[in-house]
């Protein structure tokens, strides 16, 4: 088996819980426009999508159409007033990061999030200092499912990609991720429906941050 030298991970719904705080930016341009809210448990799923995604849960709007581009730089401008209120860690992470660093293997993060929401949840998380590399979706041209985010995880970590494992709750992660020629992990305890990960060709599934380190 291939010697792990790093872990990567996703950020919404891989490592942390931030979909509160993005289904209250959808909330308000709903409430806004005099639309009923909508309850958290309806958006969660939505959330690895960030804006593009909750705009289609909340208004069926998507980027083909006239009113997407106006809604999608408001909802980002309330996001980004609250982004910091409610996110927190999943179940278990705490400790995994606390057992990989015991372990001295370097993790890191490689989102789609812009760094201007990123670099703030990250740091009301505690975890600033502690990862190894950020790659944020304008931190290179090209975002996921494209593998230039991950390749330049791995550069930057000076690791040949092959000894990188990459952990993501949507299948974008994991196309990004073999792409890259990583390892990929899927985390079913994300925003996606636990069934999804079987289809997406993932190295292995975790249902819990735990199983990880089993599978390490």
């Amino acid at each position: 088996m291939t010697l792990t030298r790093a872990v990567l991970f996703d950020f919404d719904g891989t490592l942390a819980d931030t979909a509160p705080d993005l289904a209250a930016a959808a909330n308000v341009l709903l409430q806004r426009r005099d639309k009923p809210v909508l309850p958290e448990i309806e958006l969660r799923p939505w959330a690895s999508h960030g804006a593009r995604g909750l705009i289609l849960a909340s208004f069926g709007i998507t980027p083909a159409d006239q009113e997407f581009n106006a809604l999608r730089d408001e909802f980002l401008d309330v996001y980004g007033t609250l982004l910091t209120q409610r996110p927190a860690l999943f179940a278990g992470i705490k400790e995994l990061l606390g057992s990989l660093e015991a372990r001295n293997l370097p993790w890191g993060i490689v989102t789609n999030k812009a760094e201007r929401f990123t670099h703030p949840i990250v740091a009301a998380l505690g975890l600033s200092e502690r990862a190894h590399i950020i790659v944020c979706g304008d931190t290179t041209p090209h975002a996921k499912p494209h593998p230039e985010p991950l390749l330049h995880a791995a550069r930057a970590l000076q690791l040949p990609p092959e000894n990188c494992v990459y952990v993501g709750d949507d299948e974008r992660d994991i196309v990004a991720g073999r792409a890259a020629g990583m390892r990929t992990i899927a985390a079913a305890y994300g925003y996606c429906a636990s069934t999804e990960p079987a289809s997406w060709q993932a190295d292995t599934i975790i249902y819990t941050p735990s199983e990880l380190l089993n599978w390490l």
